[in-house]
């Protein structure tokens, strides 16, 4: 009989890993070889700036359908391109105008792209769109929406990520890892994701 449930015992185990190992969870992703270059997106702020042509050098903001107007170029495509990609369009379209132009286009304020964008919705202090970076983790979002209000269920906040083309929710422990100093509950971020904090109810 003692035998029987030792045998017994070291099914339901297996039976719990197997169930364990199925289930949606968070894991550190690794670390991309090299830094992907960052792509401009709507809302993004350029610095043009054209080499001893003050007059056409500005800072301009990127319209929400990802085009920039600067003066001699009209409706430019911008979002999804690189700083350097879009500065050698510049250079072609002030060819008409400019003899041998030469543009430097610098990011001054970040946003990217849509599919790059870490979504912060529910009881965050500052529910915002934020731009992704490499290496960005929970704590970090956390910090740039300034926490969470005192109405948060914050153990009960979802991470809804997109994979192989299917969403799943991945829970967070939002409450363990700022009221508790729970430094396991830091977990990292990827672009796209949409942090979801939902209200307490009391």
């Amino acid at each position: 009989m003692l035998g029987y449930l030792k045998v017994a015992g070291v099914f339901i185990l297996l039976a719990a890993l197997a169930g364990c190992a199925n289930a949606p969870s968070l894991v550190e992703p690794e670390a991309p070889a090299a830094p992907v270059d960052y792509l401009i997106g709507a809302g993004d702020v350029l610095n043009i700036n054209v080499w001893r042509n003050p007059e056409v050098s500005l800072s301009v903001p990127v319209r929400p359908d990802g085009k920039i107007t600067t003066p001699l170029v009209e409706d430019l495509q911008a979002a999804g391109k690189t700083s350097t990609q879009l500065a050698r369009d510049i250079e072609k379209s002030l060819e008409k105008y400019i003899q041998q132009p030469l543009v430097t286009v610098i990011v001054t304020s970040f946003v990217g792209p849509y599919a790059q964008q870490i979504r912060v919705i529910g009881q965050a202090a500052r529910p915002q769109a934020l731009a992704y970076r490499q290496g960005m983790s929970l704590m970090d979002v956390l910090i740039a929406v300034g926490g969470i209000t005192d109405f948060a269920a914050g153990n009960k906040a979802n991470i809804i990520r997109t994979v192989d083309g299917q969403r799943l929710a991945l829970p967070v422990r939002l409450h363990d890892l700022l009221r508790n100093g729970d430094i396991s509950a830091n977990v990292m971020l990827l672009p796209g994701d949409i942090l979801v904090i939902p209200e307490g109810w009391f």
